[in-house]
């Protein structure tokens, strides 16, 4: 029987079929497991709904974010206003759905800062270890030793509240856990086989580090990166209720509380404190879910 002329470009096909093949399996297996986690799959759902409610809220929205009635201020939810109105005569509905894109916003943008600021200084630690190692890890405690809630109201304090200021904030207050959570898994990374044999035929730090160690510490990074997002939403909730976040008439859901703090509007209107709090609590408690789903997803001692 004839055997197959195997040239090298033959070759090279094989293997990128084989590695896309075993992609795929892996992403198949990993989505398996995910969908049978309920809670992860219902946080995935109310995600996706928060999220394109906020992306086509000037679409969707009966009001403009600052209309007022002062007439209809404290009106009960109706037909005319469907969650009610708050104290100004303003849509709660349109405020909550203006004010998830200003939540989310600065969820997601300081969350991505921050998991880049992390993931570079883990990684320098991880791979080179030694002194480089022992002067990043020892900066990283310095930070961790200071309350975060303190070092927020510091800095937000001595800067004008704003989102974008809220963002940078975040990002350079929020990247120290995912600092230590990378450099243990490239500690772990950096002595196996693959990564041996790229140093031994020469392969430079940088490519080492970047196409061969860190792709596979990705599964812990992302699992991070979506628990943090459901943190910095609270911390941002807030900082707004105590007046340092995002200003009025700018919406967030931290300010409508804040605005609603009132006893009397709260015995008189329950609805207006109460939409806010919901939507910050179903939303925290839909990023842990997914984290949870995504964590045991990626990680391969867990039976499917």
């Amino acid at each position: 029987m004839a055997q197959p002329n195997l040239t090298p470009e033959t070759s090279n096909v094989a293997l990128n079929q084989g590695v896309k093949a075993k992609a795929d399996t892996m992403t198949k297996i990993i989505f398996s497991k995910f969908i049978k986690n309920k809670l992860a799959v219902i946080g995935a759902i109310f995600l996706f709904v928060i999220i394109s409610a906020a992306i086509f809220a000037p679409l969707i929205a009966p009001y403009t974010f600052e209309e007022q009635k002062l007439l209809d201020k404290l009106k009960p939810p109706g037909a005319e206003y469907l969650l009610g109105a708050d104290r100004y005569g303003r849509d709660i509905l349109t405020r909550l759905l203006f004010g998830a894109r200003v939540s989310l916003l600065v969820g997601f943008a300081s969350v991505a800062g921050a998991i880049t600021i992390g993931t570079f200084i883990g990684a320098m630690a991880g791979y080179f270890g030694g002194k480089v190692d022992a002067i990043l890890m020892r900066f990283v405690d310095i930070l961790l030793s200071i309350p975060s809630i303190f070092l927020l109201i510091t800095l937000v304090t001595i800067f004008k509240p704003g989102v974008d200021k809220l963002i940078i904030i975040f990002a350079l207050t929020g990247w120290m856990g995912t600092a230590r959570l990378v450099r243990g898994e490239f500690l772990s990374l950096r002595t196996r086989e693959f990564v041996l044999a790229s140093r031994t035929i020469g392969t430079r730090a940088y490519k080492i580090i970047f196409s061969h160690i860190l792709p596979n510490a990705m599964g812990p990074i992302i699992v991070s990166a979506t628990l943090q997002i459901g943190g910095v939403i609270l911390s941002e909730s807030a900082l707004s209720y105590l007046g340092l976040g995002i200003q009025p008439p700018t919406p967030s859901w931290g300010n409508m509380l804040q605005d609603a703090q009132n006893f009397t509007v709260m015995i008189k209107a329950w609805w207006y404190p109460l939409f806010p709090g919901l939507m910050i609590l179903l939303t925290v408690l839909s990023f842990n879910f997914v984290g949870d789903g995504l964590r045991d997803a990626l990680d391969p001692k867990v039976n499917e």
